[in-house]
């Protein structure tokens, strides 16, 4: 019998990348289930589907718990309950800790930079980064709900918000293709006159969650029939009943 514990996995599609290279074809993954990038909009959405993922789970007798590849997502995470099997979170508000192998790293960064967008492959591939790519797509997608000028003017409001920024940040894990991925952000940056980085992610925290070492640092671990809730402070995530 293997040392790790069996699991299940559900993971926002993000990850998809990161995780076909750390460790998403270990025996021990019993199953995953990816969800889509654009549940992140809408947090009870989020909920919900993640939740109707893990009650599937509550059927299955050979996994000894589920892992959730995602953080706490704009409160998208808190309110899960643990049905039949243990429930397994990193702390991080959102993914970019994972990404960057730590909270305390990802604070780091923001610090140094704090006007930081950060660039991944699963970010990138969903279209959902700020450049010229992502501005077509939305005014795509607006268009088949809304008029010309309501189209322009959420086009603004999305420019405006990209304003709160100036340095798009490209995160390496050493994925395919990362060089072309890299070469596009930079060409992003430069269209909307932002610095640009790229910098080595670290997979260290994805690859402990695949591979079941959770430690109360990282990682928040709820037993059955317990709920994740937020909590506002360092540990990001508590158990309530």
């Amino acid at each position: 019998m293997s040392s790790c514990p069996r699991i299940a996995l559900i993971a926002c599609r993000v990850f998809e990348d990161e995780i076909a290279i750390h460790g998403g074809n270990d025996s021990h993954i019993v199953e995953t289930r990816f969800l889509e990038v654009g549940l992140h909009d809408h947090p009870d959405n989020l909920r919900k589907s993640i939740q109707a993922e893990i009650d599937r789970f509550d059927e299955r007798e050979d996994i000894d718990a589920v892992v959730l590849a995602y953080a706490l997502c704009g409160l998208g995470t808190a309110g899960l309950r643990a049905g039949r099997h243990r429930l397994v979170i990193p702390r991080g508000h959102d993914c970019i800790t994972v990404f960057m192998g730590s909270k305390e790293k990802f604070a780091c960064q923001q610090s140094a930079c704090p006007d930081s967008y950060y660039y991944t492959p699963g970010w990138m591939k969903a279209n959902r980064t700020p450049g010229p790519d992502r501005l077509e797509s939305l005014r795509a997608e607006l268009a088949e709900k809304f008029e010309p000028d309501d189209v322009e003017f959420l086009l603004e409001s999305e420019k405006a918000n990209w304003a709160q920024h100036g340095k798009a940040v490209y995160l390496d894990l050493g994925t395919d293709g990362a060089d072309a991925k890299a070469a596009d952000a930079q060409a992003a940056a430069e269209s909307l006159g932002w610095k640009y980085e790229r910098i080595p992610g670290d997979p260290s925290l994805l690859h402990d969650l695949l591979a079941g070492r959770w430690d109360d640092d990282r990682f928040q671990v709820i037993e059955p029939g317990a709920a994740l809730a937020h909590s506002p402070d360092e540990k990001i995530f508590r158990s309530r009943s």
